[in-house]
């Protein structure tokens, strides 16, 4: 099932207490996670971002950032994680989302990204596509 609108592939982050979506941009490392999907993985916490492991690994493209907005999809390429920062983290300056290391940025998710703060370090994530018809 494709998975696909004009900002390209949305996906769907689930975990124990509540889910959100996002969409990502048509980049490299977008398209390698989407053949990777669906995926499990566990949560790990670090400040206020969530990251996990996809078991994608991709290599650090141009136009990799460490200082993101609150609700940046990131793909942390030291890691083969995804990064989902919502607020400050242990290495940022005042109120940043400052990430580990540059990353790449594959999108953005919808709605509130403090909704990130229900997922507790070792909750079960799932990450899959959402179908066409499914509103954000």
């Amino acid at each position: 099932m494709q998975a696909r609108t004009e900002a390209g592939t949305r996906i769907r982050i689930s975990w124990p207490a509540g889910n959100l979506t996002a969409a990502l941009d048509d980049t490299p490392t977008a398209q390698a996670l989407a053949q990777a999907l669906p995926l499990a993985s566990t949560a790990r916490t670090w400040g206020q971002e969530v990251y996990f492991d996809t078991g994608v690994s991709v290599a650090r493209e141009d136009g990799a950032q460490q200082v993101v907005e609150p609700g940046t999809v990131a793909f942390w390429t030291d890691g083969d994680a995804i990064a989902l920062p919502y607020g400050p983290t242990p290495v940022s300056r005042g109120t940043e989302c400052r990430l580990a290391s540059p990353c790449n940025v594959l999108g953005r998710v919808d709605g509130d990204p403090h909704t990130l703060a229900t997922v507790r370090d070792g909750d079960p994530v799932r990450v899959e596509l959402v179908a066409d018809q499914e509103p954000p």
